[in-house]
This record gives structure tokens, C-alpha cells and sequence, in this order.
């Protein structure tokens, strides 16, 4: 089981301090959640992309690069490349050079992107959502599988005696996840492929996505990867802890308050009754958690967001420290009575020689 964290790179306003970073600071802020998250034991770090204001996460793979360099041993994630509006033949090559660079520490999460004025900043139409998304990858698929492409598509121009570069590292691409709040296209492209599938549970009810989830399991199945059991899931979460979890509610009120994504909306307490954000002590973090298992099934990847919505620096690596303490609870408790079937998370080969 993996555990790590992730974040969107959005700029807010604390509205206890007045503070607004700005976009260097921000973008310092996700370093030094990246290096502190390995510092406390986690195993992945992802940041999503984004090409409008309020976000400063335009260009993972830099971003990533430049963790690479200051990190050891964590896992590089995206949450999520945009297949829709990158072109797959610049994905194949940033993506390998990071993987070459980072001695296999990189997977990426493809997605659509929920943004829509995006599209038509890259030339491309929102209502070719779900065509893009399926024709960019099966390119990226092959890109990275054969070393002489001949390809022709209806979104890109045709590739003829293409050879991306470089090659993915040892000949083995990084692997993939494909992330979904809504489609259960993108599901079944999951399962098609032999992918992960990265259920992003956050500010929906679980039934949705536990639909979602068994969807792909079952075509998982369908298509002889392996049994549903066995199939590759992650999932996302928002938690804030406090050692008194009454301290914890106040404490992550103004910002829920601030929120453009709740504010406004349900309470706190109905939020956190019918979604996976969880606020409380450690325990009451430690026992949603587990709850994730027995909704889901046995899963790979469990992600975390921490820093959204103006939370500073400061109080972001103080839940990191606070993950410090619960992270061997979690494992020893997921890693209790999983069947000897169901796969580790995925990693490269040359992550541990």
C-alpha cells in the first residue's frame, strides 16, 4: 500500500492571516511539502495541473524535475496530466527524461480536465473531451511501447518513422493512472489498458464513486488482467488533524468557510458525514481511513490533499508531522489480512536495485 500526498497549486488568501502568497512562494510552499512529505515517510508525491488563475501548477513535469533533484527515494505523480490538451508526443518525452533522471521514481495520472475555457487555449473543443482523451493515449501507449511509430489520428497531425526520446527507462514506460470523478469512460480505458484506476473522492458521496471503482474492477476482469481483486485502484482523501479534534473543527472551519469548492454549501460536519474529508484527531483519521478499505476493497494508493484553499506552509507540514506518527498505524493496519493476490503499489523496477 502507498501512501502519499497531493495538490492542486491553488493561491487563496488565508483568511485568518490576510496572507496571499504569491506565485513563487506558492510554488516554494509545493517543494517543501514534497521534501518534507518523504522526510515523514510517505511514498508519493503528485501535483495536478492547471492553466488558469488561481493555480501556479502549469508544468508538472519542471516542477517535479526540480523535487527530483532534492528528494531520494518518493515516488513523482501527477494528479493529473491533461491528455485532452497536451500533445501525447511531448508526454512521452518529458515523462521519459524525468523517469531517466529520476532513476524510475515517475508515474502520471491522465485526466481530463475539468476547466473548460482550457480547451480552446490549446485548440481543442470541451464537447471532444472523451474522443481526445481516448485517441491521445492510445498515441502516448504506443509511443512508449514501440520504438519506430507510424501513426494518423483525427486530433493531431499523422506520425510517420517516429521515434520519441528518450526511451522509458530499461525499455518499461512509467506506469499510468487514469483519474475520474464523473466518466466511466475513462474507466473503462483504465481497465482496457491494464492501468490504474484513481478514484479522486473528494466533495462527492462515496456511492459515486464506489460505482465508478467497480466498474473498472469488473472490465478490469473482463479484459484478463487479472481478477477484479487484483486490479490497480487509488484513491484521493482531504484530511486536517489536530491532537484535539474539537481543535481540529475550529481550526479548519475559516478555511472550509473560504472555500470556493464548500463554502457556501452543507456544513462542515455534513461534509465530513457524506465525503472522505476528514477533520478530527489522528485516530479519527486513522479509523475514516481504514473505513476507505472496507468501501473499496484492498486498494494500492491512497492520496491526501492538505494544502488547499489558503492553508500556509506552517500549518501544511504540521499535518505532515502528524501523518509522521499515524503512517506506520495505517500500513500495519492495511497491510493486515490483505489477501497474498492483490498487488503491491506500482513501482519501477530500478526503484530497488
Amino acid at each position: 500500500m502507498q501512501f502519499g500526498i497531493f495538490t492542486v497549486g491553488d493561491i487563496r488568501t488565508d483568511p485568518i492571516s490576510g496572507q496571499t502568497p504569491s506565485e513563487q512562494q506558492r510554488l516554494e510552499m509545493m517543494v517543501a511539502l514534497a521534501e518534507k512529505a518523504e522526510e515523514v515517510g510517505f511514498d508519493v508525491f503528485a501535483t495536478g495541473e492547471h492553466h488558469n488563475p488561481p493555480f501556479v501548477a502549469s508544468s508538472p513535469t519542471t516542477l517535479l524535475g526540480y523535487i527530483a533533484a532534492r528528494t531520494k527515494r518518493i515516488i513523482l505523480s501527477t494528479s493529473t496530466t491533461l491528455i485532452t490538451t497536451n500533445d501525447p508526443v511531448k508526454i512521452a518525452e518529458d515523462f521519459a527524461v524525468l523517469q531517466n533522471l529520476s532513476g524510475g521514481r515517475v508515474d502520471l495520472m491522465m485526466g481530463r480536465g475539468n476547466t473548460g475555457p482550457v480547451y480552446p487555449w490549446f485548440g481543442k473543443n470541451i464537447s471532444d473531451g472523451i474522443p481526445l482523451a481516448i485517441e491521445n493515449y492510445a498515441l502516448l501507449h504506443h509511443l512508449w511501447r514501440k520504438d519506430v511509430v507510424n501513426w494518423q489520428g483525427k486530433f493531431r497531425t499523422p506520425l510517420t518513422a517516429f521515434t520519441s526520446t528518450p526511451r522509458p527507462l530499461g525499455g518499461i514506460p512509467p506506469f499510468v493512472w487514469h483519474g475520474s470523478v464523473r466518466s466511466p469512460d475513462i474507466a473503462e480505458q483504465a481497465a482496457y489498458y491494464g492501468d490504474g484506476f484513481f478514484a479522486n473522492h473528494l466533495f462527492f458521496p462515496k456511492n459515486h464513486f464506489v460505482n465508478l471503482v467497480n466498474h473498472y474492477r469488473d472490465r478490469y476482469e473482463f479484459y484478463g488482467h487479472g481478477t477484479r481483486d487484483q486490479a490497480i485502484v487509488g484513491l484521493g482523501g482531504q484530511v486536517f488533524m489536530h491532537k484535539n479534534s474539537q481543535q481540529a473543527l475550529r481550526n479548519f472551519r475559516p478555511y472550509f468557510d473560504n472555500s470556493p469548492v464548500y463554502g457556501g454549501g452543507p456544513s462542515l460536519e455534513e461534509v465530513t458525514d457524506h465525503t472522505p474529508l476528514t477533520v478530527g484527531s489522528p485516530q479519527e483519521v486513522i479509523d475514516k481511513t481504514l473505513t476507505f478499505r472496507e468501501t473499496f476493497g484492498d486498494y494500492q494508493r491512497q492520496l491526501f490533499s492538505l494544502d488547499m484553499g489558503g492553508i500556509p506552509l506552517k500549518t501544511a507540514l504540521e499535518q505532515l508531522d502528524h501523518f509522521g506518527e499515524i503512517l506506520p498505524t495505517l500500513r500495519h493496519e492495511f497491510a493486515a489480512n490483505r489477501p497474498k493476490e492483490v498487488p503491491p503499489g506500482p513501482t519501477h523496477p530500478a526503484t530497488t536495485t
